[in-house]
């Protein structure tokens, strides 16, 4: 379903194409540098298992067209990790970059994009011993901008949009709603 949905959004971006999915205890992705088509072989969505994923297509606003800068992220939390898809820019990016390399001096920043601070301030917040929840919230906090997330997490998924709702997001569900598969994009075509 993550392809199939990404396939559609190809025009969102053609630089990468990355999947991260989870079974409720570890998260699993796949990304790489090119289309949708090309990315994802069934030898690599053979990998990605679990019961839901988040997906991203990039295209170049913030850091260069390299695989480094590739989408989801991925960050360790603690004992647990999770993947984070983003759509948008922060304009506080270099504040950010400053404050989280002053409170985590062992980060190892390895991106030149604002996701990745968005990530680590994530981190920040769970390794501080904040549940998922308030650990999202508090780093969209952090940030200035307009920016849509959608986060995977082995507990579950996370979707998002900054303040002023300014980057699209959209909701929709597959099935009656007592037993719904919802889905998040960054615009309806994606559902």
């Amino acid at each position: 379903m993550a392809f199939f949905g990404l396939f559609a959004l190809q025009h969102r971006g053609q630089e990468a194409a990355g999947i991260a999915t989870s079974d409720g205890s570890r998260v699993r992705m796949h990304k790489d540098s090119g289309l949708v088509a090309n990315v994802f072989t069934p030898a690599t969505m053979a990998t990605l298992t679990g019961y839901h994923a988040i997906g991203h297509t990039r295209y170049s606003t913030t850091g260069s067209s390299t695989w480094r800068n590739a989408q989801p992220v991925y960050r360790d939390a603690g004992p647990t990790q999770f993947a984070l898809g983003h759509n948008g820019n922060l304009v506080n990016a270099g504040e950010l970059r400053t404050a989280l390399a002053s409170d985590l001096p062992e980060a190892e920043f390895t991106s030149t994009t604002d996701s990745e601070l968005i990530a680590f301030a994530i981190q920040q917040a769970v390794n501080g011993g904040l549940d998922w929840d308030a650990a999202i919230r508090g780093a969209a906090e952090r940030c200035r901008g307009a920016f849509s997330l959608v986060i995977g997490t082995p507990e579950g998924l996370f979707a998002l949009r900054d303040g002023h709702g300014i980057r699209p997001l959209v909701f929709g569900h597959m099935g009656e709603l007592e037993e719904a598969q919802w889905v998040a994009s960054s615009e309806s075509c994606g559902l």
